[in-house]
């Protein structure tokens, strides 16, 4: 029986972003795991955060991948104070991506996640937010360059580690002492 997780990403929109999150699942599948993400592999009646929420209680860790989504051309952070930023040719992501890897940072759950280069490193996107290591991708190269490096394998490996541990543990009983 595979080890159900949350993946939780953006609606891939280029066929490099497809084939990457396409090449993660089938990644996830053969090491044992099931990726589940709502509205693709669950559907629920609900409103989308109840919805979440029950998929993530089933599951035993979570996966962000955090596509590019929204382009910003020319913008500004803070406009008109003494803390006015530029923020020219980012990307944002889906706001999906930071509540889901909340939700699983609330439950305790082993939290993986992945940015998209370019994408502004903003809440659970900031390195060390939530306490494990944020990795960025560059799909500007294929999608296997970035799976097939030591950065994934070790990542991944280590992320693995917890969430079987997890797994485990939720098979006991609680302690009384």
């Amino acid at each position: 029986m595979r080890i159900p997780i949350f993946l939780s990403y953006s609606t891939p929109y280029t066929v490099r972003q497809e084939k990457f999150i396409a090449d993660v699942k089938n990644y996830l599948l053969a090491r044992g795991l099931e990726p589940r993400t709502l509205g693709v592999t669950d559907y629920d009646t609900d409103e989308p955060l109840v919805a979440s929420r029950r998929l993530m209680m089933e599951s035993n860790g979570l996966i962000t991948m955090a596509f590019r989504r929204y382009f910003i051309a020319k913008g500004v952070e803070k406009p008109g104070t003494p803390k006015e930023v530029k923020i020219n040719n980012q990307f944002f992501s889906s706001v999906w991506c930071q509540i889901e890897s909340a939700m699983a940072f609330q439950l305790g759950l082993p939290i993986l996640i992945f940015r998209e280069k370019g994408v502004i490193a903003d809440g659970v996107l900031e390195k060390g937010v939530v306490g494990t290591y944020l990795s960025e991708f560059d799909l500007s190269n294929s999608p296997e360059s970035y799976l097939d490096s030591a950065e994934w394998r070790q990542i991944i490996g280590e992320w693995e580690g917890y969430v079987r541990a997890v797994r485990k543990a939720k098979g006991k009983p609680p302690k009384l002492y």
